[in-house]
């Protein structure tokens, strides 16, 4: 137990890697967890790990819009209060799909989901008395842009590129949701580095294989990596915007977090959601 009031914390992407064992270690110093994913069988084994009753696993597609809103609704329903909101869950696609929603897989999982999650969870959010969202992306890397004449890659599909994208648009979505201090949560836009985390999920075995090697002997232990997370929800950084890239902390004005695009990204995916609605 850490001696902090116990919070209210809410894990997308929660069953494995980076999100689980934020999750384990929340629990361990007291926390009621709500893990979001995908995998049932994972939810499960989770659980039973824990063996926590503190602990509630809720399955849901979150690249579904459907999907994150019953989700927020679960959440509004069960909870007065959110005190962290942590945004893992993200996966690879080799080739170009579309969700139920008929967008780019990657953009609806990975960028999305995460703005849905963070506007639908922000009453929840504001009121506690220290609310924080920790956004686990690739704030730091200015590789990648946002392809604002065909966000959902039509035309140029490839998984880092896609990849790429919604790092980019994470970036900005930060910067979009602490702008003017509308919200009391103070958001975290957080690069840990190449994480012993998600090595299996690659679907090619040659590729799996490569990076199971690679983390073997370069990537940071999980537990290293979210040990900022864990802290963070207890004690969250003073400012609305902190980025955070490897354990170094960033100037705000780098290009890929600029104001006006971030504002030019919410405009789309606000009209993106009214056409899809």
């Amino acid at each position: 137990m850490s001696g902090q009031p116990r919070k209210t914390v809410i894990i997308s992407g929660g069953t494995t890697g980076m999100g689980r064992a934020t999750a384990l270690e929340r629990l361990a110093r007291g926390d009621r967890v709500t893990v979001i994913g995908s995998d049932e069988a994972k939810g499960r084994a989770l659980v039973e790990e824990a063996a926590n009753p503190e602990l509630r696993f809720v399955r849901a597609d979150l690249s579904s819009i459907a999907e994150v809103e019953r989700v927020v609704a679960d959440i509004g329903e069960r909870y007065e209060a959110v005190d962290a909101l942590g945004l893992f869950a993200n996966r690879v696609s080799p080739r170009r799909r579309e969700t139920a929603d008929g967008l780019e897989h990657t953009f609806a999982l990975y960028y999305l989901s995460r703005y849905l999650l963070g506007h639908g969870l922000r009453p929840l959010l504001d009121a506690a008395p220290a609310p924080v969202v920790v956004n686990v992306a690739g704030v730091g890397n200015t590789a990648g842009r946002i392809h604002w004449d065909d966000p959902q890659l039509t035309r140029r599909y490839g998984q880092v590129r896609a990849q790429l994208q919604a790092g980019r648009a994470n970036d900005l979505l930060g910067v979009a949701f602490a702008d003017g201090g509308a919200s009391r949560a103070r958001y975290v836009l957080y690069h840990p580095g190449f994480t012993r985390s998600g090595l299996d999920g690659h679907e090619n075995p040659v590729v799996r294989g490569a990076l199971r090697l690679l983390g073997r002997f370069f990537a940071r232990p999980v537990a290293e990596s979210v040990r900022p997370i864990v802290e963070w929800i207890d004690r969250p950084p003073s400012d609305p915007l902190t980025a955070v890239d490897r354990g170094k902390r960033l100037d705000l004005s780098l290009k890929t977090l600029d104001p006006q695009d971030a504002a030019r990204l919410a405009e789309h995916t606000e009209e993106l959601l009214r056409e899809l609605r």
